[in-house]
Parts: C-alpha cells; sequence; structure tokens
C-alpha cells in the first residue's frame, strides 16, 4: 500500500471518527432539552481541532514507518489526489449552498453551522473513498 493510500485512510478514518466523538457529545449534552439549545461552538471547536492533530500525528507515523515512501509521489498519485479532491469538493459546494438557504430561511445557527460541519466531513470522506477505490480498482484518467 502506498504512502498516498495510507494518507486516505487515515483521512476517511479521522474524519469518521471525530464527527461521530462530536454527535455523541452532542446529543449527551442535549439530554432532554432541545438540541438547539446545546452548547455547541466548544465540542464542534475541539473536535475540529482533535481531528487536525489526530490527522498530523498519524501522518508523521505513516512518515515514520515508511520514510522510502513519504513524499513520493509519481504521476498517478497526482491524478489520484486530484480526483479525490475533486469528488469530495461536491459535498462542500452542497454544504455551503445548504448553509446559504438556511440563513435566508432564518434558521437557527446551530443548524446551519452544523451543516457546514457534516458537508466538510462529507466531503473529507467521500474524497477519501475516491482516492481509496482508485487504488483498489484501478484508475482511468479521462
Amino acid at each position: 500500500m502506498s504512502f498516498e493510500e495510507k494518507s486516505a485512510w487515515v483521512m476517511g478514518v479521522v474524519a469518521a471518527a471525530s464527527y461521530s466523538v462530536y454527535v455523541a457529545v452532542i446529543l449527551g449534552l442535549a439530554g432532554t432539552r432541545p438540541v438547539t439549545e446545546v452548547a455547541y461552538v466548544a465540542p464542534l471547536l475541539w473536535t475540529v481541532g482533535a481531528s487536525i492533530a489526530v490527522s498530523i500525528a498519524l501522518h508523521a507515523v505513516l512518515g515514520i514507518s515508511s520514510p522510502q515512501d513519504a513524499g513520493k509521489k509519481d504521476q498517478r498519485d497526482k491524478e489520484i489526489y486530484r480526483f479525490g479532491e475533486y469528488t469530495g469538493q461536491s459535498f462542500v459546494v452542497i454544504g455551503g449552498v445548504s448553509a446559504l438557504l438556511m440563513a435566508m430561511a432564518e434558521l437557527d445557527y446551530f443548524w446551519i453551522a452544523n451543516v457546514i460541519y457534516l458537508a466538510f466531513v462529507l466531503s473529507a470522506i467521500l474524497g477519501s473513498v475516491a482516492k481509496i477505490v482508485a487504488y483498489r480498482r484501478g484508475f482511468q484518467p479521462w
């Protein structure tokens, strides 16, 4: 498995895990009150920050464990990376449009912030899945 494929696995798993932790914390804080009344900003910032820190740490471990592969990209790796990023970006656009529509409808900030966070998470997961599938099943540039 190449370094870039391992990196895609790290990004996908860390994104899914951090969002799962965030949802669990928010639902735990909600208890019997409405979820829109939960103080969501601190948990959101902490899970995003922890996700970034864990991702950096795991990439460092990957680089240390296989220094001969770290940082080496051939043309195929570059094309797969670009393909995965473009694929994942669709959720960023969907999330941005959704947040814009929610703001126009004057929905609660909780929902707007959470739809944006979910869009970023889904973008990372979809991009990682696209890269992993391209590595595993082959990639045919258009």
